[in-house]
C-alpha cells in the first residue's frame, strides 16, 4: 500500500487481485459490482444524495459530435445483453435483483 499525502493508493500484486477476487473474470466482476450499485441506488429513497446525483439531468446542450456513454448506458447496454426487461421494477426487490446479480458472474456477453 502506497500513500501519498491525503490519499491512500492500494496496490495489489496480480496473485492478491486475484484471490481478493477468488479467481472470477475481472472484467465480470467490475460489471457485476456496478449492477450491484444501480440497485442499490435505485432502490434508495430521493433524498439521498447518490440518488440526487444519478437522476440530474444537465442543464447545458452536449457539444457537437458522438455523444459520450454515461454511466447508466453502459449499464442498460449490459442489462440488455442479459435480456433483461423492466430492470427498474427488478432493481426494487432485492431477491430477483441479487439473482440477476449472481447470473452476470457468468454471462458470456459481460
Amino acid at each position: 500500500m502506497a500513500s501519498s499525502g491525503f490519499i491512500t493508493i492500494n496496490v495489489y500484486e496480480n496473485e492478491e487481485l486475484e484471490n481478493a477476487i477468488g479467481y472470477e473474470n475481472i472484467v465480470r466482476h467490475i460489471k457485476r459490482k456496478r449492477l450491484s450499485w444501480l440497485g442499490h441506488v435505485e432502490r434508495m429513497p430521493s433524498e439521498r444524495v447518490a440518488k440526487t446525483i444519478y437522476k440530474w439531468k444537465p442543464y447545458a446542450a452536449r457539444s457537437k459530435g458522438r455523444p459520450r456513454l454515461r454511466w447508466e448506458d453502459d449499464m442498460r447496454n449490459d442489462l440488455r445483453k442479459m435480456g433483461v426487461k423492466n430492470w427498474k421494477q427488478r432493481a426494487q426487490e432485492r431477491k430477483q435483483w441479487n439473482e440477476l446479480i449472481e447470473q452476470a458472474k457468468t454471462h458470456k456477453e459481460l
